[in-house]
């Protein structure tokens, strides 16, 4: 009840100020050296809409500061990225859940921060419906930031350094609520991963072409996998139980729609990047990706909300022996976007220099 009344009171904030959301491909270019929005070949139109909140140079590294600044948590000691690390494609690759202020352990895995822009909910139970109120949770979370909207905007207001910044973005003499998220959101759009060894096949760019076994894998992906992760976001964005648990412990989808079919049900992630974006699964249980697939061959169980594709002609499951296993291991590899990972762009501004 409490995230909701949140959600509720932002989606009023970010309505009274009069988005202007209208459907148009966002084109940006910048004056000088940080970063172009483009939509790749081979994606489809991003579901948020950039006219509300046009990306700018100062935007964009007034939200990568904002995304690396403790500030903004209660104790000052926590920032996004502490959960969501570059070098993990902003998942959090040390803790099977969050991890907060006073070292306190949340319920569910971080998930990985990339290709937001394509996103119509967000969280692992789809709580929040639009990319500027995404940092609420975890913002609010008394296991993550533990803070409040009021005490960060006037943290903000009384520091040297964003008041100004914000009036150079913005154009408004205080800070508030809403600049702060559209802040953020010029930075998170931007986490675009569209440059894999897959994508670089798909487009027939570099003349990159897979291995036997990568091309095997992809057969297989095709085949068994491709109906929940859909090409090219690798998600159909749906809400799914995959056999974790009988009786789930976290109730997932049901928490926002109060529908018992919903028990147990979670958003299905996006296999992009998922060689470096584990611990997996909404509570981090599973370590590697070889615990994933055996999981599928093996390990689902029924429960009444199961997912109808993991319980074809009464087999639980997806049946991967072990070279069918290694084989979509390896096409599962071509999803991996070093450049992305490595982009120093999207790094702590206070320790990479902006070329």
């Amino acid at each position: 009840m409490k995230r909701r009344v949140i959600f509720l009171i932002c989606l009023a904030i970010l309505g009274a100020a009069g988005s202007g959301f209208e459907s148009s491909l966002p084109v940006y270019t910048r004056q000088s050296d940080t970063t172009i929005f483009k939509v790749p070949a081979n994606f489809p139109k991003p579901v948020y809409d950039f006219k509300g909140n046009r990306v700018s140079d100062a935007g964009f590294r007034l939200g990568r500061m904002l995304f690396y600044d403790p500030l903004i948590s209660r104790d000052k000691s926590i920032s996004c990225a502490n959960c969501h690390q570059s070098f993990a494609a902003f998942a959090q690759l040390d803790h099977a859940v969050s991890h907060g202020v006073d070292e306190c352990l949340g319920t569910r895995n971080t998930p990985a921060l990339f290709n937001l822009a394509w996103q119509k909910e967000f969280m692992w139970d789809g709580g929040i419906h639009h990319i500027e109120l995404s940092p609420i949770t975890a913002m609010t979370n008394e296991c993550e930031m533990a803070s409040n909207l009021q005490e960060i905007v006037v943290r903000l207001n009384a520091s040297e350094k964003y008041p100004a910044l914000f009036k150079q973005v913005f154009h408004r003499d205080a800070i508030n609520s809403q600049s702060v998220f559209r802040a953020l959101a010029q930075f998170t759009s931007m986490l675009v991963s569209a440059d894999s060894k897959y994508d670089q096949y798909i487009r027939h760019e570099n003349n990159v072409v897979f291995t036997t076994d990568e091309q095997a894998g992809y057969a297989i992906f095709k085949a068994k996998c491709s109906a929940c992760h859909t090409e090219p976001l690798f998600t159909d964005r749906s809400y799914r139980s995959n056999g974790l648990d009988k009786h789930p412990d976290d109730i997932g989808r049901d928490s926002i729609t109060h529908q018992a079919d919903d028990i147990g049900k979670f958003r299905v992630p996006s296999l992009r990047n998922v060689e470096v974006s584990g611990p997996y699964m909404h509570d981090g249980r599973f370590n590697s990706l070889k615990e994933v697939l055996e999981h599928y061959n093996t390990g689902v169980v029924s429960s009444p909300n199961l997912d109808p594709l993991l319980k074809k002609n009464g087999v639980l499951g997806i049946r991967l022996d072990h070279t069918e296993q290694l084989r979509l291991l390896a096409f599962l590899k071509t999803l991996t976007d070093t450049k992305f990972i490595n982009d120093k762009r999207f790094q702590d501004p206070n320790k990479i220099k902006s070329k």
